[in-house]
């Protein structure tokens, strides 16, 4: 067997239970630093940030700004603008990495797999043909080319530009 080195993963293995204690969608809205948290776009009612343990490179999360759980909660406003990014979060990640197909959804509660249950999220992955492989199932490891600032720095100005045209609520 050989080894495989993940030495970006040490950081999470150190602060997991303090990161469980905090919200990550409330500080991500509360950070006066894009990078600190990795939010590539901030609207009026919603933000949208990059998974720092992606299942694929370009995995973003949009989630609201006010601590909901569920979309039930949110307002009709914030409703909207999540929607209305969802076509140009698609495009931008079409242009940025060509995959194949995406994954979008959300996990309502703890029983439904949420991280953070108590503030609903979208996730949005792109994905490609083949790109599962023999690391998920034996090894329960997920190979991941490209690292977070890397992504970031690829996503962001696409984000900006197309949602700052103001053909879509950014407030």
């Amino acid at each position: 067997m050989r080894p495989l080195f993940t030495p970006w993963r040490k950081r999470y293995l150190e602060r997991v239970d303090e990161e469980m204690q905090t919200c990550i969608f409330c500080a991500a809205a509360q950070a006066a630093d894009p990078r600190e948290r990795w939010v590539l776009f901030r609207g009026r009612w919603n933000l949208i940030m990059l998974n720092l343990y992606p299942y694929s490179n370009g995995h973003m999360m949009i989630a609201p700004l006010t601590h909901w759980a569920s979309p039930t909660e949110a307002s009709p406003e914030a409703l909207t603008e999540m929607a209305l990014w969802i076509p140009v979060v698609l495009e931008v990640l079409h242009e940025a990495y060509r995959p194949h197909g995406f994954n979008l959804g959300m996990n309502l509660g703890r029983c439904a797999g949420a991280g953070f249950a108590d503030h609903y999220h979208l996730h949005v992955l792109p994905r490609w043909e083949g790109d599962t492989n023999f690391m998920a199932t034996v090894a329960e490891t997920r190979l991941i080319p490209e690292d977070i600032p890397t992504t970031f720095d690829r996503l962001r100005p696409l984000l900006e530009a197309r949602l700052r045209r103001g053909t879509y609520p950014t407030g």
